[in-house]
């Protein structure tokens, strides 16, 4: 997931072109193929015999149509870009006439981002349903229609929103990190971030390297966690015949910041114990296992209640 190409005075979502480029280089160096969003939504529930690419950028910045657009179209890399449709035609920010040029390319999508683009976690189901529905109206004003895939705002969330999303769109992601199977939910599907930070060549290597981490469900389904239940029991059931569970390593940043979590693995249950509350807007926990494979990877991240 990227936002921002050049634009050094964002490092927290920007990333320079030269080091995109690389990224594009080392995907082919490790012959892993990009996949078309088409063929993601068409193939979705279908087992995997080979790794792909998703590339996805979030918020239609101009830099990206300035920089990452024309090597993007020159190799015909196939991507989605997600756009709030309030922010279109603003300062720093593409307008209607750069979304269709791009909207035409047959490996080119456009993905819904909300309307405002605000911490809509908060917002009550009402005001919430009023923001999605109004980027919809405006999606197919412009483009004549809306598009299958939805980016969350901040990758924030709760159980009542995913299922309206889920009523509008085929999938849904956010900002947790982790790779796709067949098994994820849909409606929030993993991403890795990219920028100027966790963007080195050197970790942006390892990413691409990583196999799924699949899991049969996550407890609590809803990731909005409420101040009377902060923090929350998080538990992750695994298939039956899923081998080396003991070997799992967990991360999570409650409390002063990121820590090794406590784990209690009672069969293929894995419970995970927070070692404080989380503190700031959204709580973050990765795991991994290295098997005779190599290394695996899922990301859990909540939105914490503020008010």
């Amino acid at each position: 997931m990227y936002h921002r190409f050049n634009e050094d005075k964002y490092p927290s979502t920007n990333i320079n072109m030269e080091i995109f480029e690389k990224h594009i280089e080392i995907i082919k160096e490790n012959k892993i193929s990009f996949v078309n969003p088409n063929d993601f939504r068409s193939n979705f529930n279908l087992p995997k015999s080979e790794k792909k690419v998703l590339l996805t950028i979030d918020d239609g910045f101009t830099s990206f149509y300035q920089n990452a657009w024309p090597y993007l179209k020159k190799n015909r890399i196939p991507f989605i870009l997600f756009v709030s449709t309030e922010a279109v035609g603003k300062y720093g920010y593409m307008n209607w006439n750069q979304i269709k040029e791009i909207e035409k390319e047959e490996f080119a999508f456009i993905g819904n981002h909300s309307h405002s683009h605000e911490y809509l976690v908060g917002y009550n189901f009402d005001k919430f349903k009023k923001d999605i529905d109004e980027s919809i109206k405006i999606f197919i004003e412009n483009i004549g229609y809306n598009p299958l895939f939805f980016s969350y705002p901040f990758g924030e969330n709760s159980l009542e929103q995913k299922k309206y999303i889920s009523t509008k769109f085929d999938f849904a992601f956010g900002q947790h990190s982790g790779l796709i199977d067949i098994n994820k939910d849909k409606y929030e599907l993993a991403r890795f971030p990219i920028n100027e930070k966790y963007g080195d060549l050197e970790r942006f290597s390892f990413l691409i390297n990583l196999f799924p981490f699949e899991y049969k469900k996550i407890i609590p389904e809803d990731k909005y966690i409420l101040k009377n239940n902060n923090p929350p029991e998080l538990i992750i059931e695994f298939f039956e015949d899923q081998k080396n569970l003991e070997k799992i390593n967990c991360f999570s940043d409650e409390g002063n910041g990121w820590d090794k979590s406590k784990l209690n693995l009672v069969k293929n249950k894995l419970y995970i114990q927070f070692r404080d509350k989380f503190y700031f807007r959204r709580g973050r926990i990765n795991c991994s296992l290295n098997d005779n494979i190599g290394w695996r990877w899922f990301g859990v991240q909540f939105s914490i209640e503020q008010n």
